[in-house]
């Protein structure tokens, strides 16, 4: 007997199993036809859905199905059976009616289904927000504000604000938006996030930048008139950081800080943002700020730290050949460790040190030391102790010891199989090989980086295997490829002068070869080193010129881009040139990216944004007065 029973119970379980997937079909097929238009064939579909699952939402998409269709007299009497099977006026089935109706142009009748649909509703949170949503899924936004302001009264406690918000912003209602949102702000604070996510998801859809500039007077209105809501400031100060307007997001903090004296964890996200985003200066402003308040601070040593990243990366990047900047730079690099010791916390500041000396003040003798030094840190991991060896190696490289880099790159080879880094040093090594002239050595070991698990270094290495590739086969003398190599040596080693002597004898040289649009993306690279924009920018648009169907093409495009961007703070340009890679190279490995940056500053285009601040602090000072 509990054999049996078993059995039974099992069949009864794989016919349940059964009857699980074959739902889950019905839904994908009901779903596809919906989605592709085919009333005819998804209505029944979903009808029977319905009756099986229950859920609502399958009873709506076959209501719309028939409207579709034309079928309202169908339509209105399943609605009319579900109303009399739960023996009660159901808000959201007169809300179908009401829509039913109004498509068949009975307006007086489809009016008084709605009106009926709110006074059917219970006076609850729940209820009301149910009833909203069934207007809103027909796109009667007008009915759906009726249902909140109706609960508004209803439902004692309760504001809707949040959820009138919405409704404003589908009807692009944004004063009565901004209203609401602004309500949710000044009543808690703790609301802040869920205003930020609003409008957040507003400021994306708003093409025409018609709430940016409704957000930015309504909220300063609101901050002269409102001075005791700290948290209009704080919003104030997000809005500048979702606009990229770093040095009046930090004027707003610092003021905001001098009330409150709660502002640092701001004041130091602010500055990692602005560091992300290339705003050196401004990130070191900030963390200026934080240090300005002394060592006692616990926010201290990691300002200290991150200033001197973010100088770092100002000096190699805007005023790579500034040696006095550069040498001011060293003397502080030097004060942090003294101050700090060499230990696992000051590895990166260990390798940005030795790298400033080697190849921007030309002192690698020095680099070396700094880096032996770190080397003798106690307790260091192999990936620590292989960080700093490959930057030992980089220098040995610039020192023309190539042989010493070659057993340092191995060193981290050894110890680091089963990480990034690993693989990382590998493409340093490979690439090393490509600079001494053994091409077919380079070329090997590129190819089987072209599988590492890291996307950058498996990018890194086909680009370099493809170039070799394609400039190796048609000169076998590799003359060209050789001198080519020689100018990347330079460049490695920060000689850009040099580099572009080089790849000017090539173009000399060989005026037909294939490796002509490589050398104009070669100096362009170099040009934009030294900061000389437009020229570069010229040689890239030569390369999109003469050589539109070549590899480089959309990597060109990208960089111009990126240099308007980034560098010349040109965002009409920029947005121009990323749209180009949209439309031109649909299928470049830039598109994803491009497009990203194409919305973030299409909408931005027309608005270049006010450096406006409202300090209610009378004092000025000078981190105020933060680099525009």
């Amino acid at each position: 007997m509990r054999y049996i029973l078993t059995h039974l119970i099992i069949l009864l379980f794989m016919a349940a199993s059964g009857q699980a997937r074959l739902d889950q079909n019905m839904v994908q097929l009901a779903t596809n036809y919906y989605n592709s238009a085919d009333f005819e064939k998804a209505a029944p579909l979903l009808r029977e859905i319905f009756e099986v699952s229950s859920n609502y939402y399958y009873f709506r998409l076959y209501i719309s199905s028939l409207s579709e269709l034309k079928r309202f007299d169908e339509a209105e009497e399943a609605i009319k059976n579900e109303i009399r099977r739960n023996r009660s006026n159901q808000p959201e089935m007169l809300v179908h009616w009401g829509y039913l109706l109004k498509l068949q142009n009975r307006e007086s009748e489809s009016v008084a289904k709605f009106e009926e649909a709110i006074k059917a509703t219970p006076a609850n949170r729940t209820n009301i927000i149910s009833t909203g949503n069934s207007f809103i899924q027909w796109r009667e936004f007008e009915w759906a504000e009726k249902t909140y302001l109706h609960g508004r009264k209803a439902v004692t406690g309760e504001r809707f604000s949040s959820e009138l918000a919405s409704v404003y912003n589908y009807q692009r209602n944004y004063p009565r938006m901004l209203e609401e949102l602004l309500y949710l702000v000044k009543a808690d604070e703790a609301n802040l996030p869920r205003v930020q996510s609003n409008l957040t998801s507003a400021l994306y859809l708003d093409i025409e930048n018609g709430l940016r500039d409704e957000f930015r007077s309504t909220l300063l209105k609101r901050i002269q008139s409102e001075p005791e809501v700290v948290a209009y400031n704080r919003l104030l100060i997000w809005f500048f950081m979702q606009e990229r307007q770093f040095p009046a997001a930090l004027r707003q903090s610092i003021a905001l800080d001098r009330r409150t004296g709660t502002e640092d964890q701001q004041i130091l996200m602010l500055a990692q943002t602005a560091l992300n985003n290339q705003s050196y200066q401004d990130a070191s402003a900030a963390f200026d700020y934080i240090i300005s308040k002394g060592k006692q601070h616990p926010a201290w040593l990691s300002a200290f730290i991150f200033k001197l990243q973010a100088d770092y990366r100002y000096h190699t990047t805007e005023v790579p050949d500034d040696l006095e900047n550069g040498h001011l730079l060293a003397n502080r690099f030097e004060e942090g460790l003294e101050i700090m010791g060499y230990n696992i916390n000051t590895i990166p500041l260990i390798r940005e040190y030795a790298h400033l000396m080697a190849f921007y003040l030309g002192e690698p003798e020095k680099a070396i030391e700094i880096l032996e030094k770190g080397l003798g840190i106690q307790g260091l991991k192999p990936a620590e102790t292989g960080e700093i060896k490959t930057e030992l190696a980089d220098v040995y490289v610039y020192s023309g010891d190539p042989w010493e880099a070659i057993l340092l790159y191995s060193q981290v080879i050894d110890a680091n199989r089963n990480n990034t880094l690993g693989d990382d040093v590998k493409l340093k090594k490979a690439r090393l090989g490509y600079f001494m002239g053994n091409f077919s050595w380079a070329k090997a070991q590129l190819d089987v980086l072209k599988a590492s698990t890291s996307k950058l270094t498996a990018n890194d290495a086909m680009e370099l295997s493809l170039f070799i590739g394609n400039n190796s086969d048609q000169d076998s003398t590799n003359n060209a490829l050789s001198l080519f190599s020689r100018a990347d040596l330079l460049f490695f080693m920060n000689k850009n002068q040099e580099a572009l002597a080089v790849l000017d004898s090539i173009d000399m040289l060989y005026p037909y070869h294939s490796i002509v649009d490589d050398v104009l993306y070669r100096k362009a690279k170099i040009l934009l080193a030294n900061n000389e924009w437009m020229p570069a920018i010229e040689l890239l648009e030569r390369i999109v010129r003469d050589f539109p169907y070549d590899l480089l093409a959309d990597d060109a495009l990208m960089l111009i881009a990126d240099t308007y961007h980034y560098r010349l703070r040109d965002s009409q340009k920029a947005a121009e040139v990323y749209r180009k890679i949209l439309f031109q190279y649909p299928g470049s490995i830039f598109v994803s990216e491009a497009r990203d940056k194409f919305r973030e500053l299409n909408i931005k285009i027309s608005d270049p944004g006010n450096d406006v601040s409202i300090d209610p602090d009378p004092e000025k000072e000078s981190f105020n007065r933060v680099i525009p």
